[in-house]
């Protein structure tokens, strides 16, 4: 199996995975300890939660505090209904654990637009009286990279939060400057599913989703697993230590599959992206007829969320593509773990198949 799939996630690193085992021992090793009692072997998970936390900040902003949640979508309902903000305004383009949210919070919200090539623009319209505004950083669907400094900077002009979905961009690009809220999700970066962060700038208050216990702050009750939090701690440590050459990777596999591709069209902006992401259109293309025919290849029709639903991409609609041109797109991913001869021969197999069915 040739993975190419890294926007619905990426491979477990290594390094991640030796940073938990011992989060999971058994009975004679004191590993599997409570991180919220207080005996020795608690203490001691309780210190490794907050090395792992120490480590997560550091791809995230100076002057916040992280919340570990159960993953992005959860840090993410937090941000947007524990704000309290009624009037949201949203990018067109958000993943669903914004757009649901924030539908379900303001049955009047306001839908920013994009433009053709998957970008807002950085004087979009944004509502008077407006309490939050919410654009992700890189688009799941196609890799755009928003304008969040501007975005950030009008809504704090305005008096809104800033809520900043990073999952795609956290341990790749910058951390988003001048955002109140950034989500993050550790099996985007290389840890372990079933962990996110909620990163909060000092001084905003929100309210707790979830009750019981008083855990991170009061603000996410529920008992952290000492092994999730330092498999996450370990992967973004190792996103800080190898920043220079995973991107150096990323850039030679993208001009790479960029050649590789030559008969397809380019969804979204060729330059102003992370070039991890390729999202490919092929007029007339049966992409259920490609799943099926190179199943030795894990790839995506669209994104992961909504690829077996069979609806059009709300992304791509966006866009302004029809729903034609829409089901004929498919995403590849790459990265950390990914070899370049794996894309040369994805390449082989996918341009055969596509050739096969004559468009």
């Amino acid at each position: 199996m040739i993975y190419l799939d890294y926007q619905a996630t990426t491979p477990l690193a290594p390094e991640a995975l030796d940073a938990m085992l011992p989060w999971l021992a058994g009975p004679d090793a004191p590993g599997y300890a409570n991180p919220h009692s207080p005996h020795r072997a608690g203490r001691a998970a309780a210190a490794a939660v907050e090395v792992a936390r120490a480590h997560v900040a550091a791809l995230l902003p100076p002057g916040g505090r992280v919340i570990f949640t159960s993953g992005a979508t959860e840090a993410l309902n937090i941000a947007l209904a524990g704000s309290g903000a009624r009037a949201l305004a949203v990018s067109a383009i958000e993943h669903a654990a914004v757009l649901d949210t924030a539908r379900a919070l303001d049955p009047d919200l306001c839908v920013l637009p994009v433009s053709a090539d998957g970008r807002v623009a950085p004087d979009v319209a944004i509502p008077y009286g407006t309490g939050l505004v919410a654009v992700m950083q890189v688009n799941n669907e196609i890799g755009t990279i928003q304008p969040i400094t501007q975005l950030a900077a009008r809504a704090r002009a305005m008096g809104a939060l800033f809520v900043c979905d990073a999952v795609q961009g956290a341990g790749k690009l910058v951390a988003p400057d001048g955002a109140d809220m950034v989500a993050i999700s550790a099996h985007k970066l290389h840890g372990p599913k079933g962990i996110g962060a909620l990163w909060v700038r000092d001084g905003v208050a929100l309210k707790p989703l979830i009750h019981g216990g008083g855990q991170e702050g009061g603000l996410r009750s529920g008992t952290l697993s000492p092994a999730l939090c330092a498999g996450f701690g370990a992967a973004a440590a190792l996103c800080k230590s190898r920043w220079t050459s995973d991107g150096e990777h990323v850039e030679r596999l993208w001009t790479k599959a960029r050649a590789l591709f030559p008969d397809w069209m380019l969804n979204g902006s060729a330059d102003e992206r992370w070039h991890g992401n390729l999202s490919l259109r092929r007029p007339g293309l049966d992409v259920g007829r490609l799943l099926s025919e190179c199943r030795n290849i894990a790839f995506s029709a669209g994104s992961a969320c909504a690829s077996g639903s069979g609806r059009p991409s709300h992304v791509l609609r966006a866009l302004g593509l029809s729903d034609r041109d829409s089901k004929s797109t498919i995403r590849i991913g790459f990265g950390r773990y990914t070899r370049e001869e794996e894309l040369e021969q994805a390449a082989a197999v996918l341009n055969a198949a596509a050739q096969a069915q004559g468009v």
